[in-house]
């Protein structure tokens, strides 16, 4: 018998933790599993990679915090304490707080968010539905019992407006904050697409909207059947909510400017797809462009999104009709802070590749919203061993180097967990 302790491994990919003790068992591996049991064609539950992708991970332990109730909060919110500003209520803003809490349980924390800050593996929002998932049910915790936990003033439904580092203030929608450090961690952005009216348009990059996609969803089609999506796009995120949802049987058209869809694949790869999509109602269409999209209802736009759906001519004169209209081109940086703070900026806020230095003297950046050598950094995993180098900087302690590594790309096996057909 092997007494050796169990143990996790990330997936360098999304992120996903695997341990040992508790297995994956709707992957066919039951607890207790080591990882050097694990079939070599076993698949990372959330995007699957292979198990070649997972390295040891030690989780974060945060030191015993200071009280973090309703009376201690007010006591900072009234300017007594500067300490650390971070703006993001995403992955990448709670990682670096665990990160400073391992290092200093009682250096005062800000975290202002745009949306409640709950925690969750944004990833999942794209293959949620075939996971059965509510938008109730994908939090682990919810940002106001994080903030209880970690020690955190918790500015939730805030907006960052404008920064001033001359005098070390931040601007937001609730009043001007104080900060030793200011961290930039509000991530990126679902981009708009050229000819659909965002009044129209579903962009999935948040709970909010996956909830707001679910109840649109949930109106269903004609005669009471199920509702039929077009989706515009089709990288690894259209992809997967194609997928996704012609799993659940939702007549599917998915659009590409390019001829085949998931480009980064190979053309085998994407073969393969389109074979494997012909047991579900899911149609592709390459070398679609949009011409025109407007909502069936009365002319309205509003009414439209809500009830009769939409239509698009495209280039090529081809109709597409839906219930439900998404868009799925990309992410982009919100860059108007950076801009404010002086950040150098390339494609995202430019950091150095060892140090993760912006630049700027007590402004620090992390996560979705950087760019390292012109190179967004979109991955998941990456955040922690951002998160440890930004903690020891704004905790004055050495700080260790980054290590930028190259993240897997998508592989066969990849694609065999997007595809599940019935």
């Amino acid at each position: 018998m092997n007494t050796q302790a169990y143990r996790q491994y990330i997936c360098r990919a999304c992120g996903h933790v695997y341990d040992e003790a508790a297995g994956d068992p709707d992957g066919g591996l039951p607890p207790g599993t080591r990882l050097e049991q694990i079939p070599d064609d076993w698949a990372c539950p959330l995007c699957g990679v292979t198990k070649a992708d997972f390295e040891p991970y030690e989780p974060v332990v945060p030191q015993a915090c200071r009280a973090s109730g309703p009376a201690a909060q007010r006591d900072r919110a009234r300017g007594a304490e500067a300490g650390v500003v971070i703006v993001g209520g995403g992955t990448a803003a709670w990682t670096l707080v665990e990160h400073i809490r391992a290092l200093d349980a009682h250096k005062p924390i800000t975290l202002l968010s745009t949306c409640l800050a709950d925690r969750y593996d944004k990833p999942r929002l794209s293959v949620a539905f075939k996971q059965g998932a509510t938008a109730q049910s994908l939090p682990i915790e919810s940002g106001l019992a994080a903030a209880e936990r970690l020690g955190v003033k918790l500015l939730s439904s805030t907006t960052a407006v404008g920064v001033n580092l001359e005098a070390r203030r931040l601007r937001t929608t609730r009043g001007t904050l104080r900060f030793d450090d200011l961290v930039l961690a509000h991530g990126a952005v679902a981009q708009a697409c050229d000819g659909l009216p965002a009044e129209l348009t579903w962009r999935i990059n948040d709970l909010g909207a996956y909830a707001g996609l679910r109840q649109a969803l949930a109106r269903g089609g004609q005669n009471g059947g199920k509702a039929r999506v077009v989706i515009v796009g089709a990288g690894l995120v259209g992809c997967e909510l194609a997928n996704d949802l012609a799993l659940a049987g939702h007549p599917v058209v998915l659009l590409d400017k390019s001829p085949r869809p998931l480009p980064m694949a190979t053309a085998e790869q994407s073969a393969d797809l389109l074979q494997a999509w012909k047991a579900l109602p899911l149609e592709f269409i390459g070398h679609a462009e949009v011409k025109s999209c407007f909502g069936k209802a009365h002319g309205s736009a509003a009414s439209a999104a809500s009830s009769a759906g939409v239509e698009l001519i495209l280039r090529s004169g081809r109709l597409v009709q839906a219930e439900v209209l998404i868009s799925a081109v990309g992410l982009g940086t919100p860059s108007r802070l950076a801009h404010q703070a002086g950040l150098r900026w390339d494609k995202g806020i430019a950091v150095d590749s060892q140090t993760l230095e912006t630049g700027v003297a007590h402004v620090h950046a992390l996560g979705d919203c950087i760019s390292i050598n012109g190179r967004p950094q979109r991955f998941i995993e990456p955040i922690r061993r951002q998160a440890r180098v930004v903690a020891a900087r704004v905790c004055g302690m050495p700080t260790p180097a980054y290590d930028a590594l190259m993240m897997p790309s998508p592989n066969s096996s990849w694609i065999s967990s997007l595809i599940v057909v019935p």
